[in-house]
């Protein structure tokens, strides 16, 4: 038997509840090993978080900012790639992105985070609110920033 061929076929036939074929998440997928060749947000305006204690400054500082947490082979993270690139290039604050599938605990316990991605808007005060949603344009992500400024 070959290395994971249990997984072969485990969704053939099945079906998500909106009546879409089940897929694999990504992870398992051909060519999903790739994506960890390549970073996302490696170009634009949206800045790199390098550890938890940069994270913390930002997070506990007296500035706002969006912290999005992704993993880079994460399909809806990559799916949201221009969209938050396009968005980081007019926000009225800093977007951060911060890799969170290496730093799990921290992100569960800081950062909201549960899965990904996961796009917070840090508040001055220190407090740090996720976007519930999974609309990912950046009009979308205009709208929760300028909804936060106004609560």
């Amino acid at each position: 038997m070959d290395y994971a061929s249990e997984r072969k076929g485990r969704f053939v036939g099945l079906a998500n509840k909106d009546g879409s074929t089940k897929t694999e998440c990504g992870i398992h997928v051909a060519g999903a090993e790739q994506t960890f060749d390549r970073d996302l947000w490696e170009e634009g305006k949206v800045q790199n978080i390098a550890s938890n204690d940069e994270a913390l400054e930002i997070i506990k500082g007296d500035k706002e900012a969006i912290i999005a947490v992704y993993a880079p082979w994460c399909q809806f993270c990559q799916g949201m790639e221009d969209e938050l690139t396009k968005y980081a290039e007019s926000a009225g604050v800093p977007v951060y992105k911060f890799r969170g599938d290496e730093e799990r605990d921290f992100v569960q316990e800081h950062l909201n985070t549960e899965s990904f991605p996961t796009v917070n808007f840090v508040k001055s005060d220190g407090s740090v609110v996720k976007y519930d949603s999974e609309a990912r344009s950046a009009a979308d992500f205009a709208n929760f920033e300028n909804g936060m400024k106004v609560a």
